[in-house]
């Protein structure tokens, strides 16, 4: 347990309709495009669910394919509501959340973390118990991979481009913990996912990459 009190936590993560999801892996990707989103979003949720600290994990998705998955791997399904972007999706996720879990925090986890380690997610999240609101940017430095907020603390995500920033602006603790490289280093880019496979990756992220048209192996 934290020194906050409570060590549960629901996390949300937000799943997008597969045919549009790695728009920026699609040249490197080709015909397996989708199945790469799909393999790097269920290692992400499979992780997350191993993680001792994490007690629900609540995906909000429109695609039945992703639905099916991660719902066979444990995770709670709901639609995009209201189907007005990334935030008001992850603050849907959180209103069902809390209810179902009232003494833990919540969090919104990125899809995107194909090398996510159990142990790393909660280490991440024992620090973030320690104030009401945190997050952890992403490998870059620029976006977010990981936002928080303790029982009873609002909960107002500002994911998207430059997130980082927003987020230290609206006073969320920004945590600096060490060793939690896999929490981190989401996955946009062709280089992105060079580096998580050099952490190592879940299995189906790891099967999909093998089989993807450019080399992977190095940069």
């Amino acid at each position: 347990m934290s020194d906050s009190g409570f060590a549960a936590w629901s996390l949300v993560v937000p799943v997008k309709v597969l045919a549009r999801a790695k728009s920026r892996l699609a040249a490197a990707a080709g015909a397996h495009r989708a199945e790469l989103a799909l393999a790097v979003a269920a290692d992400t949720v499979a992780a997350a669910l191993r993680c001792d600290r994490v007690e629900i994990v609540i995906v909000v998705t429109d695609d039945p394919l992703a639905a099916s998955e991660l719902a066979s791997l444990g995770a709670r399904i709901v639609p995009d509501e209201p189907d007005g972007g990334l935030n008001p999706a992850l603050v849907y996720g959180a209103e069902l959340a809390r209810p179902a879990a009232p003494h833990a925090g919540v969090g919104a986890l990125s899809a995107d973390l194909p090398a996510l380690r159990p142990a790393e997610l909660g280490r991440a999240l024992d620090a973030a118990a320690r104030v009401p609101t945190a997050f952890v940017p992403d490998a870059a430095g620029v976006g977010t991979t990981l936002y928080t907020a303790r029982p009873g603390a609002p909960f107002t995500p500002a994911f998207g481009t430059g997130s980082r920033l927003r987020h230290r602006a609206a006073g969320a603790g920004e945590l600096t913990v060490r060793d939690i490289a896999s929490v981190r280093r989401d996955v946009d880019t062709l280089d992105d996912l060079r580096e998580a496979l050099a952490l190592g990756v879940g299995p189906r992220t790891a099967d999909v990459a093998a089989r993807l048209p450019v080399r992977t192996a190095g940069h």
